[in-house]
């Protein structure tokens, strides 16, 4: 994890760990062409050789495709890379990060279940477990994720399913994932962790336990904003389990064209990380030194809460941070006003939702992204109207500091 070595230097040995994963994991030539990368294979249906082989392939005896719904020579390229990424047994890719993610959770949970997860989290996950689920009738308890112990207070004798986000979305809160997974296991209690934020690059769940992990491919993986997809990752059995559900019966399918763009943009996962990550430390420590900003969020900070866990359970400290502005006055209109004269005073940083991509994008959540959050749940969630949330991307450190530094004296 993470030591007492320059933080360069251990970017620079977490992206060469990675390299060559990220080019070759799943690559093979084409048997026919011998094309180098895997072809975009767009057909619905597959032939069969002979009719056994058919009714072989229905009753899982051999790997002959059926059907696109069912497999897809591209998708499954795709979903061997992200297997050698995440470390695990299995990966399946889906349609988007919400269907993974909706998969994943419906894939644990049925009726009369209950679900333990984070008060800070991506809001549209939020929104599934706080508005979505409760009408099939499965319950969850927003906890403090940075409080191990409000897990256990929370847990009931219908708790299925510990759901992590960490460092979450957005105010880079840090929960301990190897408390969480020990809890759950002596409980016989799944758990679930959404790595979207942190990336392979600087964290691996199932490394610590998890059993199951899940992606928005639309950032960091896909890493160019030209695609949407989601995965799932875990072992043989839960991840069949997802797959059957989301992909199989509910349809949650990625098209082979967006399957063959992820893939392609897994090959410099590395790279774009390592330099990601170098800049947002960078990019906080500076931030926190400048007079108006109040806060900066980021475990880079020997300041920050989660620094020393951060520390002990990831490789890097990630290419997500967020910021508050020291608005004069008070109230929260001062403090939107602040956040809007800033996103409207960046020039090489994008005003966009989103994040992961090679672009750097910086978005005001409680207006944009968390706005379907009650406002007393983000207060719970420690999302001020003042946060700013900044996705770093591939830019020049000082090119994306001397934006940042025009926009806050705006």
């Amino acid at each position: 994890m993470i030591d007492d070595r320059p933080y360069a230097a251990q970017l620079d040995a977490r992206a060469d760990a990675l390299a060559t994963i990220c080019v070759h994991a799943g690559d093979r030539p084409d048997p026919t062409t011998h094309a180098l990368d895997v072809p975009i294979v767009l057909s619905s249906a597959f032939g069969f050789a002979s009719a056994d082989e058919a009714a072989g392939a229905f009753q899982g005896r051999n790997d002959a495709h059926i059907y696109g719904r069912w497999g897809n020579p591209t998708v499954e390229a795709l979903e061997a890379k992200l297997t050698a990424l995440e470390g695990t047994e299995q990966a399946c890719a889906t349609a988007s990060g919400m269907a993974a993610i909706s998969g994943a959770v419906l894939a644990f949970c049925s009726q009369g279940d209950h679900v333990v997860a984070p008060r800070s989290m991506y809001a549209e996950s939020a929104r599934l477990l706080r508005e979505r689920l409760p009408r099939f009738g499965i319950e969850t308890t927003f906890v403090d994720a940075t409080e191990a112990g409000a897990y256990e207070a929370a847990l009931r004798p219908t708790t299925r399913l510990l759901y992590l986000e960490t460092p979450a979305n957005p105010n880079l809160a840090v929960g301990d994932v190897a408390a969480i997974v020990r809890l759950a296991r002596s409980r016989g209690i799944a758990t679930l962790a959404d790595n979207t934020f942190a990336t392979p690059f600087a964290q691996t769940p199932h490394a610590l336990g998890v059993d199951v992990i899940v992606h928005s491919m639309t950032k960091a993986i896909g890493g160019h904003g030209d695609a949407i997809g989601g995965c799932v990752c875990g072992s043989r059995e839960h991840v069949a389990r997802v797959r059957d559900l989301v992909v199989k019966g509910l349809g949650g399918v990625i098209s082979p064209m967006t399957a063959f763009l992820v893939a392609r943009g897994l090959r410099t996962f590395a790279l774009r990380a390592r330099q990601q990550c170098a800049s947002a430390a960078v990019l906080a420590e500076r931030l926190a030194a400048h007079p108006h900003v109040s806060a900066v969020h980021h475990p880079s900070l020997p300041g920050h809460p989660g620094h020393a866990l951060a520390r002990r359970q990831m490789h890097a400290y990630g290419a997500l941070l967020s910021f508050e502005l020291r608005a004069g006055g008070s109230g929260g209109g001062r403090a939107i006003e602040a956040g809007r004269r800033v996103l409207e005073g960046v020039r090489t940083i994008t005003h966009a939702v989103s994040l992961g991509d090679v672009r750097s994008l910086l978005t005001h959540p409680a207006s944009t992204t968390h706005s379907t959050m009650p406002p007393e749940a983000r207060a719970a969630a420690n999302i001020s109207d003042g946060l700013l949330r900044l996705s770093v991307g591939i830019e020049s450190t000082e090119d994306l500091w001397r934006d940042l530094q025009r926009a806050l004296e705006a």
